[in-house]
């Protein structure tokens, strides 16, 4: 069925090579797809559960509305995320994505609030529940539907990685739980006059109230500025890494706005002996490569490095082996030496674990009271202190 839909209404999502128009695509027929079976769900569950009084099915009932209604949000997200860059917004639109799936969950934690509601009413005045073949038969055509959505949105999100889809697809199969343990009271109901019916209902609500937290809590992430996955930086390093000139890496930083939105930066070592314009041609290199192949717009800082200098490389040893009994965690990059009549300046970056950011000036002053006890000459140290985040 996924595969005759995409066929049907998205042709080109076979191709070799998906655009971001494609992907785009591919998030409004999922939306599209929600809302009909959504909807459908709603219609049937709410009159089975009006005709037979029972609170668990409407809340389920209710859950699937609220669906229809994230599915509608998602489909307005997709749409607006293509709208091309502007002068209000030149990093472009594609943050809609995030900014419907906040919406969505928004819309989930108020439809759970009115559910816990209504449901610890249902406990306290219970009513009869009557349970028939028909409501059996609709929530098992219920499972059934969300089993497949969640399929259906778990291959697409994995496809186009997307965060929306995929936490669609958890939604779906969520949903598929909460329907089961509604069917099981249905006919448990039958056995018993204990208010199983609000206790389930309850239970459905609060199931939706922890979906929508976790929802808004994975969508926010990014809106706040979230670190770049493994994967990806992965690839942008495997960029820098395939050219021989490139001595080191580091503070390499991610800005995401949105799928197919993606800005870095970052800094690469060089030979100072290299001819600058050289080096310049070959940063521009690989800013186009990063851009050609992972659609990521990198912008790259040249640090020039001495090579082959051993006072440079004995002064660089010790400070790596003081700072590593501190922590084996700690490293340092961008070291260079200033000598003067006086006294010695050590110029370099140190980078740690978020953990250790407290500790900066401890971690210093243990540095140069280290250095002062191994050189009779004045060594001063001019440390900026780097988090090791950016740094892999």
């Amino acid at each position: 069925m996924t595969k005759l839909l995409l066929k049907l209404f998205v042709p080109a999502y076979f191709a070799q090579e998906r655009t971001e128009k494609v992907r785009s695509s591919v998030g409004k027929l999922s939306g599209a797809v929600g809302i009909v079976c959504n909807i459908l769900l709603f219609v049937m569950k709410l009159a089975i559960g009006t005709l037979t009084g029972s609170i668990a099915i409407t809340a389920d009932a209710m859950n699937n509305l609220s669906d229809a209604t994230g599915s509608v949000v998602t489909l307005v997200g997709f749409k607006l995320s293509e709208k091309p860059a502007d002068e209000e917004h030149p990093y472009g639109h594609a943050r809609f994505e995030y900014l419907s799936a906040l919406a969505v969950a928004a819309l989930i934690l108020i439809i759970g609030f009115e559910l816990a509601k209504t449901s610890v009413q249902k406990i306290m005045n219970p009513t009869p529940v009557e349970f028939t073949i028909p409501a059996a038969v609709i929530l098992v055509v219920s499972v059934l539907l969300k089993l497949w959505l969640f399929l259906f949105n778990r291959r697409l999100g994995k496809d186009i990685k997307s965060n929306a889809l995929l936490a669609t697809a958890a939604d779906s199969r969520n949903d598929a739980v909460s329907t089961t343990a509604v069917l099981v009271c249905s006919v448990l109901s039958l056995f018993t006059e204990f208010p199983l019916d609000g206790i389930v209902g309850l239970a459905v609500a609060l199931f939706i109230l922890y979906s929508g937290i976790t929802l808004g809590k994975e969508t926010v992430s990014p809106l706040l500025g979230e670190s770049a996955d493994e994967e990806l930086q992965n690839l942008i390093i495997a960029v820098l890494e395939s050219d021989e000139k490139v001595l080191g890496y580091h503070d390499l930083m991610v800005h995401d706005y949105g799928p197919g939105q993606r800005f870095a930066s970052c800094h690469v070592e060089m030979d100072s002996k290299e001819d600058a314009m050289f080096c310049h041609e070959l940063i521009d290199n690989l800013e186009r490569r990063c851009l050609q192949e992972h659609k990521v717009h990198l912008v790259i800082h040249y640090d020039p490095i001495v090579t082959g200098d051993e006072e440079l490389a004995v002064y660089r040893t010790l400070v790596e082996q003081i700072l590593q009994k501190q922590n084996e965690h700690i490293t340092i990059h961008d070291f260079r030496m200033v000598k003067g009549e006086e006294h010695t300046n050590l110029i370099f970056d140190i980078v740690l674990p978020s953990s250790l950011m407290p500790q900066k000036k401890q971690i210093k002053e243990q540095l140069d009271t280290a250095l002062a006890e191994q050189f009779a000459q004045k060594i001063y140290t001019v440390v900026t202190f780097d988090m090791g985040t950016f740094n892999i």
